[in-house]
């Protein structure tokens, strides 16, 4: 098929214009895959204790810091623990992406996260500091709030970053 452009003395003969050429369209699926579980007191968080016991069963005596998560549903019962990050001896890297997706995917409410200290000083950082109110901004935005920021360190010892007023 050919275009004909009109003129009183010329006449041009356009090519015709170049058709889509068909392309594949990747089709994706996402799946949540339970791993494990573990025994919790109980299931219900009522307190910074309660996430604590719970996050110090799951990383209190690991050798590096680990960056973990609860999920929770609208009456904060634990519908889920993940672990988002695993650092070195001394931090880990931490970002709302990664940090949201998995609540996103699960339909979590609210979440807590928590990390350890393998020095046993949970005195929290100013980049503990900060990553937290970066959470707390992110989950607003998002409609799941951040309940807490728990740092774990030794057999008993955590803070709480919400008790402390740092976020």
């Amino acid at each position: 098929m050919t275009y004909t452009v009109e003129h009183p003395r010329l006449e041009l003969a356009l090519p015709p214009a170049a058709a889509p050429r068909p392309c594949r369209v990747p089709i994706y699926s996402l799946r949540v895959v339970r791993e494990s579980s573990q025994k919790a007191e109980t299931r219900k968080i009522r307190s910074p204790r309660d996430a604590a016991n719970i996050f110090r069963d799951f990383v209190g005596h690991a050798d590096r810091e680990h960056f973990v998560m609860l999920l929770l549903d609208t009456k904060n019962q634990v519908v889920g623990l993940h672990t988002v990050s695993i650092g070195d001896l001394s931090s880990s890297i931490v970002h709302p992406r990664e940090v949201f997706k998995i609540a996103v995917m699960m339909g979590a409410s609210s979440i807590i996260v928590a990390h350890n200290h393998p020095s046993g000083d949970t005195t929290p950082s100013p980049e503990d500091i900060a990553v937290t109110k970066r959470l707390s901004e992110s989950g607003d935005l998002l409609g799941i709030e951040l309940l807490d920021h728990v740092i774990i360190g030794g057999e008993v010892a955590f803070v709480s970053l919400k008790e402390k007023g740092l976020f």
